[in-house]
């Protein structure tokens, strides 16, 4: 990605901005430590780096100074994601949630409090979550039941329900959190919430892989302020239609940086086994390129002021199948790391089992493509 920057920034060019970020890096130490792979140490490595960035301002980069960042276009936030992910300085999940919540805060929180929460977020003091997924509520998403009710007497909101697959809550200090203010996508309304106020209970879920990323978390009379709502009543829906188009994009093109990392480090152990399986990875670079090229040209898309749409669940059949089938090499290619070893490859071969499933299960991506991009009709 390169191209002139506009004014205000001390970069003339994307190239220019990603060279020095580039040098940077390579004179920063932010490695992980060695030896400890728990979510904890994750975590911890998360915030590190976070810090790092932001006191250098690498990570204020492509935010509005409204919000604490130092502007410029959000090509730069693409690119400094990139390396970072794809140096496995940080995991692609725990820094994704920046490219998701960060521009909601900006679009939809009163300017005061994005001013004041934004950067908390940016420069690792703070990790949030996002609350949509419900035990009934996946993909359907407008069927959420989580309820908010406003009290008369001091228009406060009580909050009651359950939200799963929380990536992060017991990490989490804020939570984005859709809640049912009224019927249909209408009565979809979003909050901004304590994870430390009264009554909410985070309940980490255990998972194959072992890395218990994933919460339940329960919402029992939970009172919010009313201006911790994001955006108006009713806004909800909306601002998880606009938040969809940066998953879909920033957060995919770091992802693919972490799947082209760990491609490198099998070509390599495949080389070191004295093996020539030169068709089968090349089919795995193959799915490889083709979805980095479709999320560049999303990327770019995004970038130029482009609404995205249903066609973004290209990307998400691309960037599920490009993933399972690297795992599925390894598999193949390196005798028992999967079945045997206890490695980060069996962790990620497991993960990757999901990648089908998550952000939106592949058969209704399909779907959205067949009916509202092909126009092949609902049956």
């Amino acid at each position: 990605m390169t191209s002139e920057l506009t004014a205000g920034t001390e970069f003339e060019t994307v190239a220019e901005f990603r060279s020095q970020l580039v040098a940077w890096l390579d004179s920063h130490d932010l490695t992980p430590p060695p030896g400890d792979h728990s979510l904890d140490a994750h975590q911890a490595q998360h915030a590190r780096v976070l810090k790092e960035l932001y006191d250098a301002g690498w990570m204020r980069w492509g935010w509005p100074e409204s919000a604490g960042g130092l502007g410029g276009p959000m090509i730069l936030r693409a690119i400094v994601g990139e390396e970072v992910v794809g140096r496995r300085l940080d995991d692609p999940g725990p820094y994704s949630m920046l490219e998701v919540l960060t521009p909601t805060m900006i679009d939809y929180a009163r300017p005061e409090l994005a001013a004041e929460m934004v950067p908390r977020l940016l420069s690792g003091q703070e990790t949030w979550c996002q609350g949509f997924s419900e035990p009934g509520s996946g993909s359907d998403l407008a069927s959420l039941a989580t309820r908010a009710e406003q009290r008369n007497s001091t228009g406060d909101w009580v909050i009651n329900g359950q939200k799963v697959w929380t990536s992060f809550a017991q990490y989490a200090k804020r939570c984005v959190l859709l809640t049912r203010t009224g019927p249909g996508h209408s009565g979809i309304t979003a909050f901004f919430v304590d994870m430390d106020s009264p009554g909410v209970d985070v309940r980490p879920l255990r998972t194959m892989h072992g890395v218990d990323e994933f919460c339940e978390v329960y919402f029992d009379d939970v009172v919010v302020p009313a201006d911790r709502m994001l955006g108006n009543p009713g806004d909800g829906w909306q601002l998880a239609m606009d938040l969809l188009p940066y998953e879909r994009s920033t957060c995919f093109w770091q992802r693919i940086a972490y799947l082209y990392s760990r491609f490198d480090a099998l070509v390599g152990e495949v080389k070191n086994l004295g093996h020539s399986v030169d068709s089968e990875l090349g089919e795995t670079y193959l799915a490889l390129h083709m979805l980095r090229c479709r999320s560049r040209a999303t990327q770019l898309r995004l970038a130029d002021g482009n609404k995205l749409g249903p066609d973004t669940s290209i990307d998400k059949v691309l960037l599920a199948g490009a993933e399972q089938q690297l795992y599925d090499s390894t598999r193949d290619l390196l005798p028992s790391v999967i079945e045997l070893d206890d490695t980060e490859w069996r962790t990620e071969y497991l993960y990757s089992r999901a990648a089908t499933i998550y952000g939106g299960t592949a058969e209704v991506q399909r779907n959205i493509i067949a009916r509202r991009l092909l126009d092949l009709g609902k049956e």
